[in-house]
Formats: structure tokens, sequence, C-alpha cells
């Protein structure tokens, strides 16, 4: 193992982390928020409300990831009304392009995450925010969702982790974010075990942080606490 050479590309590699960083940030963040209305939808009791969601659901979460890529780089440019239009500056750039498909993405299994939570509320509760006079609407707001984040933060957080690890294929498309700055430092140097194993300790230390910070949002949420009653 040649530890001057790692050492010597660590701020590079410290660079695409950064990349990889600020990617899952705005990926999972904007994921959750498109994930709410199609996560509420999908806990509809109504199969034309359902509908449309599971669509989108089924394809996001039935296909590849790095097919779901290839399609927003490689196929939209395909199309003269997409480079005409406003979008296109964006649709070109590979960070851009990663960070919709990637929100897309993870929006869909979000989403699922988010229906198993709501439907997971004890009845119980919700019929006592009836009993109050809360309408469907209030009840929502105010007790079912704040009741379905603590029982489905566990498994978000595991979907961060999981979108984290799934970054590196945007190297695919030319992005150099960690993995990506791996192999382009390897083809200066041909030392691949050297390289990768700086990229996977940084993997390593991303998902140590993440973990322990979902650790202490459930514990300030007493997601353990509510669960075991």
């Amino acid at each position: 193992m040649n530890w001057e050479v790692i050492i010597k590309w660590l701020p590079r590699l410290a660079q695409g982390a950064t990349l990889t960083l600020e990617l899952v940030a705005i990926s999972v963040i904007a994921g959750l928020i498109l994930a709410i209305p199609l996560g509420i939808a999908r806990a509809s009791k109504l199969l034309a409300v359902r509908a449309l969601p599971y669509a989108y659901i089924f394809f996001f979460r039935g296909t590849p990831l790095l097919v779901q890529l290839f399609l927003v780089y490689y196929g939209m440019a395909q199309f003269e009304a997409v480079r005409q239009s406003v979008l296109w500056p964006y649709l070109r750039n590979p960070f851009w392009c990663a960070v919709i498909t990637m929100t897309l993405h993870t929006a869909a299994y979000i989403a699922e995450i988010l229906r198993g939570a709501i439907q997971a509320v004890p009845t119980g509760e919700i019929e006592a925010a009836r009993a109050l006079g809360m309408s469907k609407r209030k009840a929502l707001l105010h007790i079912i969702l704040p009741r379905a984040v603590r029982i489905g933060l566990p498994a978000y957080s595991n979907e961060v982790i999981l979108m984290l690890k799934a970054s590196a294929l945007a190297s695919t498309i030319t992005l150099l974010e960690l993995t990506g700055m791996a192999r382009t430092i390897i083809a200066r140097t041909y030392l691949p075990v050297e390289i990768f194993f700086a990229a996977g300790l940084f993997y390593l230390l991303m998902s140590f942080v993440l973990v322990q910070g979902f650790k202490l949002l459930e514990k300030a949420l007493r997601v353990d606490m509510t669960q075991g009653r």
C-alpha cells in the first residue's frame, strides 16, 4: 500500500466527496418534498387518487438508477423541444441531470416509506382526533403526518445511506464526484487499490456521520419510545 500516493491525492478525493454530499443532500431533500404528496395519495382509499402515484413509483422502483441516469442525460438531448427549452442549460449539465434523476428515484422509495408509515399510525389516534372535531385535513397535518415521520424515520435514514452509495453511479455521466474523481486519479497513477481504498474510507466516514446524525434525530423524536407503546 503506497500511503504517500494516498496522502498526495486526499485533497482531490475530498473535493469529490464534497460534490457527492451536495448531490445527495439536494436529492434526498427534494425527493422528500416530492414524496410527501405522493405518499399521501398512495395511502388514499380512492383508486383514482392512488393510480398515478402507483404508476410513478412502479416505474422508478422497477428500473435501475443507472438506466434512469442514461435516459435523462443522454435521452433528453434527443428531443429538439428540450434543446430549445429554458431547461436545456440544466439538462446538459451532468450535475443537474444526476440531481433530477436521483430526486425522482429516491422520491419513489420515500413515498412508499411514507405510505407505510401513514398506514401504521394507530387507528385510535386518528379516531381521537376526529372525536375532538378535527377535520380530515387538520388530522392529517397535526396528527397523522407527525406520527408517520417518527415511524418512518429509520427507514428514511436507510434510504439516505443507500442514495449516498448509489451516487457513485453519477460518475458514469462524467460527473467528478467521489467515485468519478477516484477513477480520474487512477487513470493518472495506475494505482487502483490505493485510490479506491481511500475513496472507500471517505464513503465509510460519510456513512458513519449520517448514521450518527439520524440516531440523534431519532432519539430527539423519541421514536423508540413511541414504537414501544
